[in-house]
């Protein structure tokens, strides 16, 4: 499938953004304007996931026109963009459930790193 998807656009740096202290805003914003409060807003915020790939899902067949009725009603790029969300919104759930959200992500990333790529291998120039 890779083969048929086109190169993402050359376009500008994006201006530097700490990931980490992006998703604390994002979390604080959404706690001073959330409507649902206590347990019931926390599942809420976790379900906005659900809908986040469910909207990747509709821009990647809107990209390939799979849908005969509508035909091509999205871009890959669109499909980026919707990507991109669903990282966003996976993270500040994350930060939602613990302060420790990077802590927490940095060792989960470790682990899937090891058990997918396993220990790192020796540098053979080292010795």
């Amino acid at each position: 499938m890779s083969d048929h998807l086109p190169p993402p656009p050359v376009t500008a740096p994006a201006p530097a953004v700490d990931l980490w202290d992006a998703v604390d805003d994002l979390c604080a914003w959404l706690d001073a304007n959330r409507p649902v409060e206590g347990r019931e807003g926390l599942l809420l915020r976790i379900l906005k996931l659900s809908e986040e790939v469910g909207e990747v899902a509709e821009a990647v067949i809107g990209a390939t026109g799979q849908n005969p009725r509508k035909g091509t009603t999205h871009t890959w790029d669109d499909v980026r963009s919707e990507l991109c969300d669903v990282a966003v919104t996976a993270l500040v759930a994350l930060r939602t459930l613990t302060p420790d959200a990077r802590e927490v992500f940095a060792r989960h990333l470790a682990r899937v790193t090891h058990r997918s790529l396993g220990a790192p291998r020796p540098d053979p120039s080292d010795g």
